[in-house]
């Protein structure tokens, strides 16, 4: 269906083009992932681009939704007093870019949303929202991408970046005759990517994360004229003889075409070449608060061209490109991607960029205003984190190891992983919790307090799980639509995938309980799905703030117990609040009770519940496990 187009660079144009942009990196991620191969080919260019993307998009929407529906929980009404304005979607996208920004690609393209939302959001008699305005904001975040890298490579998604906005300014007219303009020169300059950088001409690709932009700024091109650009391969086709060496980029009208009108080699979806994500092994560290940005791909480091390049050199010719995009990296290359989020002045940001640029390569920093996100490829890991630590609070810390588990890393050591048959992944709030459901054997997600996943990473969760069937438990009642879309998304890609609505992880737990893989798929969903729903839910939290409830109207700091998510109880003591609510759950009878222990929650507590339940109800089992940090302090299942 035809987009309607937008005229002006306004809130609505920044919505679309966001959500336009998802859908494209969507549909091509396959594509992206399979001609990663600068400077460590781990195939995740595009899932991390997807997911960056992704958390922009919840930011607008948030925004959005905010003023829909006003205190009180009224809708605003029709007009204009009710829509966000530019400013407040443009800095919303921007933050939620730089949160969620995952890998190398992923910090570049939220320093690129940053820069237009700057010019968007700035303060001035003059409104930048038309096509003026448009080439404005692109000349500005691509100057400002490249500031954010230490030692920018040409080849890139820089130079990519850097095209665009020399053909938009080059351009007169609206917004729609600039975002094309910028268009076509970005995807002149993607074609041209390979004769900048050597690796990538010998793999037969382009770059991967210049790729990504093509197909965000295609979303753009059609917010303001309704129609899709036309399409453009990843690959390189052969020009000239056999032998001679010649490559080029190719324009394929033929083929199918993905929503930013790309279309992907061979005229059909990439195959399976994009490896998944979470197969390296990594180590997450740091803020509850914090999700994690991930992945390490394309970069920009010349160190690293230069050994990618040496790496490359006396490998297999031009005709044997597939054979080099799937060779061993560099031994000489970093070992560890270090990424995290950073709250730190500017000066301090400036002395941690001379620290790090010491001690690695493919360093990235960016953001403003407080707030950063950190990236860079180091041997002492350890080292880049006490440079965070220097500089101000580093959170949302993860640590990859480059080298384990990737399948574009691992070359002829080991044949490619068999999937397995069936596979559980579950979503779960604290490591606690983690490290149970990872012990019976499913692949988790962990969801800290305030920070729920994103379908994107729900989906990559199933893809490191490599199995042909999965089990899907999102263990939270407000991430039944996020797990759906990951459900969805899993599926095309040929996954068997069966959603369990479950609302708690202790509903998980019981279903994880009677999982059994032998048996036959609907067999075994239909055994999980009877177990969790049999399994009455509850958790004692602390109120954040005034609230009315179910119970009465509760105050910042009373506990609340909640059963089956309603609020029942309101209290100021911890223990005293979870015997009411276990006394009520065994009110209806049980037979095993579950308790899950926050870091926070009162010492005694599990010893004094059992003994509760020991003494007035006869035959009732407890099981007690250690949650961390999971937001509420204690969580509670009778079955």
């Amino acid at each position: 269906m035809a987009q309607v187009p937008q005229t002006f660079f306004d809130a609505l144009a920044v919505r679309t083009w966001c959500g336009l942009a998802l859908t494209a990196l969507g549909r091509a991620r396959e594509e992206i992932d399979a001609i990663n191969v600068y400077p460590v080919a781990d195939g995740d260019t595009g899932t991390n681009l997807y997911l960056t993307m992704e958390s922009a998009v919840a930011a607008v929407e948030a925004v959005f939704e905010g003023h829909e529906v006003g205190p009180g929980g009224h809708r605003s009404g029709s007009g204009d007093a009710g829509k966000p304005s530019s400013a407040d979607v443009a800095r919303a996208m921007a933050h939620g870019a730089l949160i969620g920004a995952r890998g190398n690609s992923g910090t570049i393209l939220a320093q690129l949303l940053r820069g237009m939302a700057q010019v968007l959001a700035a303060d001035s008699e003059t409104a930048h929202t038309d096509g003026a305005g448009l080439r404005l904001a692109f000349r500005h975040a691509a100057d400002s991408a490249r500031q954010a890298v230490a030692h920018p490579v040409e080849g890139t998604v820089l130079s990519v970046a850097s095209a665009a906005a020399d053909a938009a300014e080059t351009t007169d007219g609206g917004c729609g005759v600039v975002a094309r303009a910028a268009y076509e020169g970005a995807r002149e300059a993607l074609a041209a990517t390979p004769g900048q950088l050597a690796v990538l001409e010998r793999a037969g690709v382009v770059d991967a994360g210049g790729r990504g932009l093509v197909a965000v700024l295609g979303a753009l091109v059609e917010t303001f004229t309704g129609e899709a650009p036309g399409a453009v391969s990843g690959r390189l086709a052969r020009a000239g003889h056999e032998g001679s060496g010649g490559f080029h980029a190719r324009v394929d009208t033929g083929g199918a075409e993905t929503a930013d009108g790309v279309a992907a080699p061979d005229g059909g979806r990439a195959g399976s070449a994009g490896a998944a994500p979470g197969d390296r092994a990594s180590a997450a560290y740091g803020d509850p608060r914090g999700g994690s940005p991930g992945g390490g791909e394309t970069a920009f480091d010349s160190g690293a061209a230069a050994r990618v390049e040496a790496r490359a050199a006396g490998a297999a010719g031009p005709g044997d490109a597939d054979e080099c995009a799937d060779s061993l990296p560099e031994q000489g290359g970093p070992a560890f991607e270090v990424i995290y989020l950073l709250e730190a002045e500017d000066e301090a940001v400036d002395r941690l960029r001379t620290r790090l640029d010491g001690l690695g390569d493919s360093l990235v920093v960016v953001g403003g205003d407080g707030l950063w996100n950190v990236h860079v490829h180091v041997d002492d890991a350890g080292a880049a984190v006490e440079a965070g630590v220097e500089a101000g609070r580093p959170y949302r810390i993860r640590i990859t190891h480059f080298g384990l588990g990737d399948v574009h890393t691992r070359g002829g050591e080991r044949p490619p992983r068999e999937r397995v048959q069936r596979a559980v992944v579950a979503v779960v709030p604290g490591e606690g919790l983690a490290g149970l459901y990872t012990e019976a054997g499913a692949t988790t997600v962990l969801a800290r307090p305030g920070e729920p996943p994103a379908s994107g990473e729900m989906v990559e969760a199933v893809r490191r799980a490599h199995a042909r069937e999965v089990v899907l438990l999102p263990n939270d009642a407000d991430l039944r639509h996020t797990a759906a879309a990951a459900a969805e998304q899993a599926r095309a890609e040929g996954i068997r995938v069966a959603l369990i609505p479950t609302r708690s992880a202790v509903q998980g737990i019981a279903a994880l309980a009677v999982h059994e893989p032998e048996r036959r798929f609907d067999e075994d969903v239909v055994s999980m799905t009877s177990a969790a729903g049999a399994t009455r839910y509850a958790e004692v939290a602390v109120a954040e703030r005034q609230s009315w409830t179910m119970a009465g109207i509760c105050q910042a700091g009373d506990v609340l117990g909640l059963i089956d998510g309603d609020v029942a109880v309101i209290g100021s003591d911890v223990t005293a609040a979870a015997e009411t609510v276990l006394d009520r759950m065994l009110s209806a009878g049980g037979e095993l009770v579950t308790l899950v222990l926050g870091d926070e929650a009162p010492d005694s507590i599990a010893d004094h519940l059992e003994a509760r339940v020991r003494e007035g109800h006869l035959g009732v089992d407890t099981v007690v496990y250690r949650g961390g940090r999971q937001g509420a302090l204690l969580l509670i299942g009778v079955e």
